[in-house]
């Protein structure tokens, strides 16, 4: 289910971002500092495909093993069950994710 949620300032939290196919590497994600999940992942040295950077292509989808994401505005590129847009979404909790 895609879960449409804007992140306020006062809704400001940070969360951690585990990919377990990458010896459980981890991401720190802050809503104070990044606009999107794909920004963290950058920080963080962790490459994945990309081109749009605003959810029209869905070349950055990954699979959402653990947790919640929610999108500012519904992605145009279709979304499977499971899978998530690092470009256009942002976590709501700690996830785990799969590239």
């Amino acid at each position: 289910m895609l879960r449409i949620s804007a992140v306020s300032n006062s809704d400001m939290a940070d969360y951690k971002v585990t990919l377990p196919s990458r010896q459980g590497l981890s991401v720190h994600y802050s809503s104070g500092f990044h606009r999107n999940l794909l920004e963290a992942l950058e920080q963080g040295k962790v490459q994945l495909e990309y081109q749009c950077r605003q959810g029209y292509c869905g070349s950055c989808r990954v699979r959402l093993v653990k947790g919640k994401v929610g999108y500012p505005c519904k992605p145009l590129a279709f979304v499977n069950e499971g899978e998530i847009l690092p470009c256009s979404c942002h976590p709501l909790t700690d996830i785990e994710i799969e590239p």
